[in-house]
């Protein structure tokens, strides 16, 4: 915590702020190659094609993708700006949450790529929004499912039509 926030106003008072050298190059160049890492292991499982993994990323080009991808798999040394990291870090975000809410990987990526009714997704699959290429759309579908899983109400979709609800004699107390 101690690169989250700095402390107080000299003065005591007002919000806190972040700590900017949380973005120091040296900070930035440490978690680049892990970060990048576990996007690419997360972008298999979604099923992500490379188009999608650019726009993703805040669509680098095709040769600084590959490039970032070669040198996180063989532990090299790169440094992600500071945009191209928020963005992993929603999709860090979003692949927890789905852990979270669902009882398997499966069902999490079945949520993501069926059409769902809520209306910041407009009948659109969430992946459809994660992959539209603005860092609004990932943090969009991040601050959704963290509602969802804070316990704000999240619309019934076609996972849930099926569901049975439990009944009294279902319910063991020992």
């Amino acid at each position: 915590m101690q690169h989250a926030r700095q402390s107080e106003q000299a003065d005591g008072q007002g919000p806190q702020r972040l700590d900017t050298g949380r973005f120091a190059p040296a900070n930035r160049k440490r978690l680049s190659a892990p970060a990048l890492r576990t996007f690419l292991a997360i972008a298999d499982l979604w099923g992500l094609t490379e188009e999608q993994r650019l726009l993703v990323l805040g669509y680098p080009s095709r040769s600084t993708y590959h490039n970032w991808a070669k040198q996180a798999r063989e532990h090299g040394a790169f440094t992600l700006d500071v945009d191209t990291l928020t963005r992993i870090s929603a999709v860090l975000g979003i692949h927890q949450a789905l852990g979270v809410l669902f009882a398997d990987e499966r069902a999490g990526v079945a949520w993501l790529r069926m059409p769902h009714q809520a209306p910041i997704f407009g009948g659109q699959p969430p992946l459809y929004v994660v992959t539209n290429g603005t860092q609004d759309g990932l943090m969009t579908v991040r601050r959704f499912l963290d509602g969802a899983r804070g316990g704000v109400y999240m619309q019934p979709n076609a996972l849930d039509e099926a569901f049975t609800p439990y009944e009294a004699a279902d319910i063991v107390l020992r």
